[in-house]
Formats: C-alpha cells, structure tokens, sequence
C-alpha cells in the first residue's frame, strides 16, 4: 500500500538538491543571511576614545612641495612707491606741525606767552603784538601807578580823536584852516602808537623787570610828552591842535566849533597835568628801588653785547676790518 500512497509526479530524493544535508543544515541554523548581515554591528562607542591608536610620531614627515613667495619685481617697485608716499605724507605733516609751532612762537612775546594785546578777535587777520598782565607783571605796590599810565595813554588817543574832529569843524567854517586838519590826523596816526611804544611800554618794562635802563628810558621820553602836551594845551595856530589860543580865535565868529575846540583844549591840559603827576609818582618810586645811572648803563652794555644783531653785526665789521688789512699787506 505504500507504493500507491507515494505521488507518481514528485521527483525523486536523491534529486532535490535542497535535500542535500549541508544546505538543509545551513537553512535550518540561526545564522543571519547575507543580505541582513550587518558589517557594523551596534556595540557602545563610550570606551572609543581609550582604544584610539595615536598618530605616529615618526621625525620623517612627507615632503611638501612649498610654492615660490619671492615678490615679482612689479610688485617690489609698487610696495616701495606706496612707502615713499606714505615716507612723504609723514614729512609734509611734520613739516606742517613745526610751521604751526613756529607761527606760536612768533605769537609769544619775549616771556613766551601768547601775546594778548591790543584784544582782537581770533578771525582777525592782525595778531596781538603785546603781552599785558597787569596782575601777573606788575608788583601789587606798583600797579596802581602803572595802570594809572595806561589809563592816560587810552585818554591821550581819545583826545587826539577829538581834536582831529575839532580841526575838522574848524576846516569847515574856515578853509584856510586846512593845514591844521591835516596836521591832526598826521598826530593821530604818529603819537598814538608812538606814545604806547616809547613811553608806556618801557614803564611797563620798568615796573615789571626792575629796570634802571627802562626808568631812564621813560623819563627822558615821557617829558617829552609832556612837552607836547603843553604845547597841544596851548593851541598854536596852524600846528594842528584845537587848543586855547586857537579856541578863543573862533568862539567869537562861530560859538559851536569855538566850544568844541575849548573842550579839547580842556582835554589837552587834563593831559599835561596828569602826566606831570604821574612823572614825578614813578620818579619817587624810581628812587626807592636804588636803582642808579651806572646800573642803567650796565643794563645797557649787557643788553647790547647780547644782542644777537649787535654780534652778528661786529663779527661782520671785524671781518671787513681782517680782510682790508690782509689786502693792504
């Protein structure tokens, strides 16, 4: 019966190549196929980095070939025209900086600081010439009297103003009079500054530096302002002063211009006493300060032969004087 169970269609055994024991033993196991393996299976990369092998440290590294860093000649010539430019801007502006210094340093007077006198505005195209510091110059006991004398210059150049508008008006009413209004803007234009320079600047001097030389100076030039002042007070015809005598020849013809000539006249002689007075205030503190005729002289002799004109002057004569002497041998 069990030939008749069998199939008649199934192939034999022994020749199903699945039946063959290594392959039925290899599907049978717990192997993984091929296409599940996994090359990289999942464990725990904490303890990687104790397991890294370090690099080799061997002394022979692989030759690298370094590319060329020599500059091209263009670019050698380029880089020395950029210095010099930058070498000729440094210049220019040093140059600048030393013209600014020295602009300052005209600016200063001779105790270096900036000059401050007459006070103009920063804009203005004339600088101050002076420096004038009553307060940081002046001793406390001299002030006074040396304020005092700027004081009477201000009010010697508002009367020389005056009296330049009383000739005018005296011009008008009379034209043979012109001759005085000519004579009084030339006083104007000479004794204002003049009188700053000559005679107050040198008391200032004098005040500030204790200088014998500078007293005698002022003196010998203030009284001749005086002098002047007495004769702008008297008023001579045709010299260009409205003083009294000129006033009382026109208050009878033309009262107006008359009054105005006798109100400079009453300013001239203002004038003439106060500088009588402040004369003889420096000359008593003059005589306080010891100072003498032989200290001004030696004051004088020190400043000369210091003076840098002065040596460049006599090194120039005593050159002349070597060289003619060698040419008469």
């Amino acid at each position: 019966m069990s030939g008749f169970d069998s199939n008649p269609f199934a192939e034999p055994a022994s020749d199903n190549p699945f039946n063959d024991p290594s392959v039925t033993q290899v599907t049978s196991s717990n192997v993984e196929p091929v296409d599940q393996f996994n090359p990289f299976p999942a464990h725990p990369t904490d303890n990687l980095a104790a397991h890294t092998t370090p690099a080799s440290t061997s002394p022979y590294q692989p030759a690298v070939l370094q590319p060329s860093t020599e500059p091209s000649p263009q670019a050698t010539a380029a880089a020395a025209q950029v210095n010099l430019l930058k070498q000729q801007e440094e210049l220019e502006r040093k140059a600048a900086e030393l013209d600014r210094r020295e602009q300052e340093l005209q600016n200063r007077g001779p105790s270096g600081k900036e000059n401050n006198w007459p006070p103009l505005p920063k804009s203005f195209p004339i600088k101050p010439c002076f420096y004038q510091d009553f307060s940081e110059d002046i001793p406390p006991a001299c002030q006074r009297v040396c304020k005092m004398i700027y004081y009477l210059w201000m009010f010697n150049c508002m009367t020389l103003f005056l009296n330049l508008l009383a000739c005018l008006a005296y011009f008008t009413v009379d034209p043979a009079y012109g001759v005085d209004f000519g004579l009084s803007i030339l006083w104007l234009i000479l004794f204002a500054p003049c009188s700053f320079v000559c005679w107050y600047r040198p008391v200032y001097k004098a005040f500030k530096t204790d200088s014998s030389f500078s007293f005698f100076f002022f003196f010998f030039v203030f009284f001749c302002q005086v002098v002047i002042f007495i004769i702008q007070a008297v008023g001579i015809p045709k010299w260009g002063n409205s003083g009294w005598i000129a006033a009382f020849s026109i208050i009878g013809k033309h009262t107006a211009v008359g009054a105005i000539m006798m109100i400079v006249a009453i300013l001239f002689t203002i004038c003439a006493v106060l500088s009588i007075v402040l004369l003889k205030m420096v000359h008593r503190m003059y005589r306080r300060t010891g100072a003498s005729f032989q200290k001004a002289q030696q004051e004088f002799s020190q400043g000369v032969f210091t003076n840098k004109s002065f040596q460049t002057a006599a090194a120039g004569v005593a050159s002349s004087a070597a060289q003619g002497t060698f040419q008469g041998n």
